[in-house]
């Protein structure tokens, strides 16, 4: 890799061929290494880790490109060994990673994780990415070409908190302009990493001016005060032409207008054998974005969100083989009796008749 540069695991264009190829989805975000304990407990207490990648952004092209999807990451790491190992292992799912750039002056952030479930009062994160490379991003430092080169451009209000220069750059980004990308915002609301009480305004100002926004109704009235569930958080949100609100246990469901008004779709999420909860929000986007791309309708494109998430959700990391294609596709098909019987388990993406189970009966 190169001081403020490309990284090296970006192939040199062929004579006459553009740089900047256009993919199915362009994510702009910071990724960690992140450090996953080796037995339950207090971080105090565990005595080993094993090491990881972690970020939402990244998440989200690393499991398109495993789904099929030309995807491309655009970040900053530090000039040192976790840099080269986010890059190295980024690339190895098929994303782009040739604009990353370098910085040889700031290291890459890292994090340490507990086992417990993130919504539960054991678990445990210990950051360390305060004047992370990522966070010196900004319009002037970052390829806005490879940005503006996707069908999609995917971004999350993670990246806005990190520091004037990144929130500056997503304002850029999904300013109306010719020839802007479709723009998917995930709101993702990190209260830890915001300092102003009003801070939460920023990430109802960039929803507003994005596309597609992915928003949970708890993260909703907890940054913004909505109350009265999925349809407050529209009626606060009205200009996105794709809003999906989560609901947790109980599913998602999308808004979405088009020339002959709007629809509204729920569909229930499945019950799932849960080995941990970290990066289903993220699968969840990719899946609807896959389907999205597709073309699928909206309860198509639910159901795949919900069926990647299903794959995170069984394995103990943030990222998780999604299920083939077709297979997935043929569960997206069930009827809603059947749906509604499916209960993924760990396995199940790699082994349907392991791992996924219709009350107690395995199904392919």
């Amino acid at each position: 890799m190169t001081a403020d540069g490309p990284s090296s695991a970006a192939p040199a264009a062929p004579d006459g061929v553009d740089v900047v190829d256009v993919v199915d989805v362009v994510a702009l975000g910071e990724s960690m290494v992140t450090f996953l304990p080796d037995r339950p407990g207090r971080l105090a207490d565990v005595p080993a880790f094993r090491r990881g990648i972690g970020g939402a952004e990244s998440n989200v092209v690393c499991t398109l490109a495993a789904a099929g999807h030309p995807a491309r990451w655009v970040s900053r790491v530090g000039a040192d060994g976790f840099g080269q190992h986010l890059v190295e292992r980024i690339a190895s799912y098929g994303v782009d990673t040739g604009a990353v750039r370098v910085d040889p002056a700031r290291p890459t952030g890292v994090y340490f994780r507990t086992a417990a479930d993130r919504a539960t009062d054991a678990h445990e994160v210990a950051y360390y990415r305060a004047g992370s490379a990522a966070s010196a991003m900004a319009v002037d430092n970052t390829d806005l070409a490879a940005l503006d080169a996707g069908r999609v451009l995917h971004l999350s209000g993670i990246t806005a908190a990190l520091s004037p220069g990144c929130q500056e750059l997503l304002h850029t980004l999904t300013a109306p302009r010719a020839g802007r990308p479709v723009v998917s915002f995930d709101v993702n609301h990190r209260p830890g990493l915001w300092r102003e009480a009003d801070d939460a305004l920023v990430l109802l100002d960039l929803a507003r001016r994005a596309d597609i926004v992915f928003v949970g109704t708890d993260e909703a009235e907890d940054a913004w005060g909505t109350r009265g569930g999925v349809e407050a958080v529209r009626r606060l949100l009205p200009e996105p032409r794709v809003l999906v609100v989560k609901e947790g246990p109980l599913g998602a469901t999308a808004f979405e207008r088009t020339a002959t008004g709007e629809s509204t779709v729920h569909v229930p999420a499945l019950t799932v054998d849960v080995v941990a909860t970290v990066g289903a929000g993220d699968a969840f986007a990719a899946g609807f974005l896959s389907a999205t791309l597709r073309g699928l309708p909206v309860r198509d494109r639910l159901r795949h969100g919900h069926l990647m998430a299903a794959a995170a959700l069984t394995v103990p990391g943030d990222l998780a083989d999604p299920p083939a294609r077709d297979h997935a596709d043929r569960l997206a098909a069930l009827d809603d009796q059947a749906w509604g019987r499916l209960r993924p388990g760990p396995g199940w993406t790699g082994d349907a008749v392991k791992g996924l189970t219709t009350e107690g009966t395995s199904t392919a």
